[in-house]
């Protein structure tokens, strides 16, 4: 076994839209965003996750950064297999010695194509993959919070990432209704500069809106332990001038409020169509929240409030699609029927 150890190394990657982390040995061992940067004269690799990020929006003309996945899906092949073989790089410096031979469990969203499944499998693969299997995202934010999907009653998880929620009632080891929608964490950025544009006639990049965003994000128009106002700097959109303007939590909720109404209708949609039964023990239960959307502020009581059922946010939600992957990587026979 140990001899077989070492030939083969056995990784769990929640592949994001936003940031992409790999657990080996039971520990999260990278995580990066989700960017590569480009040289284009030559088409190699400059820079992978944190470093490509400080170069976005700072590049010359010979350097692009790219985000190899848009919406929960690969956009961009040759990326994001440059990315995925990169960061397998960054857990063991001695693989550069000698690679082994991968065995990867790979995460994807529920509402994934043939197609799209079949892009993630060959990026895996050319990536070093000897093994590929893939799950889906719900089953993995499940097994990551804890829960026991092979128990006979329904449990219900919204996992706001940062390509698409995903939306799922499970029972018996199966996703009985699903609900993926390309509305999460990336929208909500674009929202937040959008309405700096139409509304403080300010300029910012997508760094900028990210920070609003965890700085002063809300899904609620009133908070308990409300955040200090975000001061934003620019250039005026008409006279090119620098400007300062203070953002208080309350625009952000009213700018987020379009995006999470679409959410909120998934929600009640998939709800819907859950089998009484199943209703029935969610009630009971609560629904669980996990992904990155999970952290804006309020959310959980907006949510609470449109449906009447409690929302718990996930321990770690930034973390539980990965760990619940690694669960599956390290019972792959267990989880044979989870995983494609």
């Amino acid at each position: 076994m140990g001899l077989f150890s070492f030939l083969t190394q056995e990784i769990a990657i929640d592949l994001g839209t936003a940031n992409t982390i790999i657990i080996h040995n039971d520990k999260i061992v990278v995580d990066q965003p989700s960017i590569v940067a480009m040289d284009i004269p030559t088409g190699r690799v400059v820079a992978i996750g944190e470093k490509a990020q400080q170069m976005e929006g700072k590049t010359h003309e010979n350097i692009r950064t790219v985000r190899p996945l848009r919406d929960g899906v690969i956009a961009d092949f040759q990326a994001a297999e440059q990315m995925i073989r990169g960061m397998i790089k960054m857990i063991d410096k001695r693989t550069r010695m000698f690679s082994p031979a991968l065995r990867i469990v790979i995460c994807i969203p529920s509402g994934s194509t043939e197609v799209e499944m079949r892009a993630v499998r060959d990026s895996a693969e050319h990536a070093g993959g000897r093994e590929v299997f893939m799950i889906y995202e719900p089953m993995a934010a499940m097994l990551g919070i804890g829960i026991d999907v092979e128990a006979p009653e329904g449990n219900m998880v919204v996992d706001i990432g940062g390509g698409t929620t995903e939306i799922a009632v499970i029972s018996l080891g199966g996703i009985v209704v699903n609900h993926s929608i390309r509305i999460a964490g990336d929208d909500f950025t674009a929202d937040i500069r959008e309405y700096m544009r139409h509304q403080h006639n300010i300029k910012i990049g997508e760094r900028t809106a990210e920070l609003i965003k965890i700085q002063v994000g809300s899904a609620l128009p009133e908070l308990e332990n409300p955040p200090a106002d975000f001061i934003v700097r620019g250039p005026h959109q008409m006279t090119a001038l620098p400007v300062e303007i203070p953002v208080s939590y309350q625009e952000i909720a009213h700018c987020l409020d379009r995006s999470l109404s679409k959410v909120e209708a998934a929600i009640l949609s998939t709800l819907e169509q859950t089998p009484p039964e199943l209703y029935a023990d969610i009630y009971r239960k609560g629904i669980f929240l996990a992904g990155g959307g999970a952290l804006l502020r309020g959310l959980d009581k907006r949510l609470e409030e449109k449906t009447k059922i409690k929302f718990h946010i996930a321990e770690d939600p930034l973390h539980a699609v990965a760990r619940g992957t690694g669960i599956a990587l390290k019972n792959v026979d267990k989880f044979q029927f989870l995983i494609r």
